[in-house]
């Protein structure tokens, strides 16, 4: 056995975020939180990000998180840094991405005394707070057990449903010295890779007997890695695959099979197949059956004969609609042994006829996916978002991650935008948060830097996050961002007008922002693109300068988003009605 050494509880803390594979830690020092960067600069190996608000440095981490599949980490000071984390935690939860969020305490010799920015029990209690945000929200009760308290958070927030955890550390433990034995992580956590095998089997049966089957795959085929296993069973059985809004791409949208989004920014052909009530199986796969993912709920999606629903979170199954088979487990390790047992069932059963790749292309040939397709060709100025959205595919190589911020930018792209190669696609519909892709764009080009980065923001959504461009181009770091300017906050905007008409507006700005002129000023390369034609030019320009660059597209008001479930759904739940 290792003999134990003497460190300080701080260092600890920071040798098994090296442990882990950590690379950055993002977010603004402070008086209780010093100790903690000391410990990073004299031991090397994890660079600090200076980021401008502390809920840009968990939308960074987020970003991160996503982009590399790893464990994301930000910290904040006692108080108020601590408060300013909450919304960016909050969106990682609900989206099941794994973060460490580390924040300073004051002495606990000043607990209760009015010390300054005091964030304890006796106060405003962050521990507290942070718990309806994380799956473990805990105080490091001295610093001997610094060690105990780490591994049992960073276990907790990379197994089974991934997901946020917050240790608060008081500034009086960390460098107190303490005897320990480094434990690698193989020791204290395992990786999720369990299935239910009879469940399996059903599934496999329904699945090869289908005559009209559908797949419907959500984020937890990204989180799970599992989108190669996703298209091998598609391919294999030729089912139609649609996505859940925040799995766009996790099958490309170039393939024959694909159907696009169901839910926010619905694909035509999505909602017309899944909705047709000819479906008889449908397969959902690490998609929680919410309302963004299921046009509000719509009774249409429930299939004829079998819902087969996987997912790694037992809360989740049969949670909206009830499944004939829940399959528990990990969506990588079900859908490759998923993939097996079709292949053991296809040998003594054949797949019914009419399942052919013809039928499927005949079937999208006849039904468009995309609304005012035409749209995408306009000549007019203001630029209309479709003409936009077309200029940013052309512009970009399939392999560029997009980032994609809430508000009408998410609704264009769902629609519009064709996702061509997995784990590129970015946004949270979770929390739905405004500002997250204007700074989580930031953590996923340190996470890939081989990668080309765009985020894909509206006006309302930069004003909230924009400060952290500076943060990218103190990093000297090859992000692009396109603002579409609208003038206030567009999906706001449309929805007065979708239920009161002319009434009374309070989502537009008295004058529009000057984007160009405050990316300027933060040390970006700045754009404008005013006519068609000038996006494509200017998005060429800035992925080839190699530094942080936003583009301001000035856009057409007016221009409705496709965002008719969404208000449908809203109508329903202001009234009350029962889902």
């Amino acid at each position: 056995m290792t003999q134990p050494k003497e460190t300080t509880a701080v260092r600890l803390l920071v040798e098994y975020l090296k442990g882990e594979g950590v690379e950055y830690v993002f977010g603004i020092p402070g008086g209780a939180l010093i100790n903690f960067y000391e410990a990073l600069h004299d031991l090397g190996g994890i660079k600090p990000v200076l980021a401008k608000h502390e809920g840009g440095a968990a939308f960074m981490a987020d970003g991160y998180a996503r982009a590399s599949g790893k464990l994301g980490v930000c910290c904040s000071t006692t108080g108020p840094g601590v408060t300013n984390l909450i919304t960016g935690v909050a969106c990682a939860y609900a989206d099941s991405i794994p973060l460490l969020v580390i924040t300073g305490q004051v002495s606990t010799a000043s607990f209760g005394k009015g010390a300054f920015q005091e964030s304890s029990c006796h106060g405003v209690d962050v521990v507290d707070m942070l718990k309806a945000v994380t799956k473990s929200s805990v105080m490091i009760p001295s610093a001997e057990k610094t060690g105990d308290v780490v591994r049992a958070a960073l276990r907790t927030a990379l197994s089974g449903r991934r997901g946020p955890v917050h240790i608060n550390f008081p500034m009086d433990f960390m460098k107190r010295t303490v005897k320990c034995c480094l434990v690698p992580p193989g020791r204290y956590r395992i990786n999720s890779s369990q299935f239910d095998r009879e469940a399996i089997q059903a599934a496999s049966r329904e699945l090869v007997n289908a005559k009209r089957p559908a797949i419907l795959a959500g984020s937890g085929v990204n989180l799970a890695g599992a989108c190669g296993e996703l298209r091998r069973l598609a391919e294999k059985l030729n089912i139609p695959v649609a996505t859940s809004p925040k799995a766009k791409g996790a099958f490309p949208e170039n393939h024959l099979l694909s159907l696009g989004v169901l839910g926010f920014g619905a694909s035509l052909q999505a909602e017309k197949y899944l909705f047709s009530g000819e479906v008889d199986v449908l397969l959902a796969v690490g998609a929680s059956l919410g309302e963004a993912s299921t046009c509000g709920w719509d009774p249409r999606l429930q299939p004829q004969k079998a819902l087969l629903q996987v997912d790694i979170d037992p809360q989740q199954i049969c949670r909206n609609y009830a499944a004939t088979h829940g399959i528990l487990g990990d969506a990588k390790a079900a859908l490759r042994e998923l993939n097996f047992q079709v292949e053991r069932d296809l040998r003594w059963v054949q797949a019914p006829e009419g399942r052919s790749a013809q039928w499927i292309r005949e079937f999208k040939e006849a039904n468009p996916r995309h609304i005012d397709l035409a749209k995408m060709d306009s000549e007019e100025a203001p630029l209309k978002p479709q003409r936009v959205i077309r200029e940013l595919q052309e512009a970009l190589p399939a392999d560029t991650m997009l980032f994609v911020d809430a508000g009408t930018s998410v609704f264009w792209a769902f629609h519009y935008f064709c996702s061509r190669e997995p784990g590129n696609f970015f946004v949270n519909t979770g929390l739905f948060s405004m500002g997250h892709g204007t700074a989580a764009c930031i953590g996923g080009k340190l996470a890939r830097p081989g990668s080309g980065v765009v985020a894909l923001v509206g006006d309302a959504a930069f004003a909230m996050n924009g400060m952290e461009v500076h943060t990218a181009v103190d990093l000297e770091l090859p992000v692009v961002w396109l603002v579409l300017n609208n003038g206030g906050c567009g999906m706001i905007y449309h929805g007065e007008r979708m239920l009161f008409g002319d009434k009374f507006t309070c989502s537009l700005y008295g004058k529009r922002l000057d984007i160009a002129g405050i990316a300027k000023g933060l040390g970006a390369l700045a754009f404008r693109a005013e006519r068609p034609g000038e996006v494509k030019a200017c998005l060429s320009e800035a992925l080839k300068s190699g530094r942080p660059c936003v583009i301001e597209a000035a856009l057409d008001l007016f221009e409705t988003p496709p965002m008719g479930n969404r208000m449908k759904t809203f109508d329903k739940l202001a009234a009350a009605e029962v889902i």
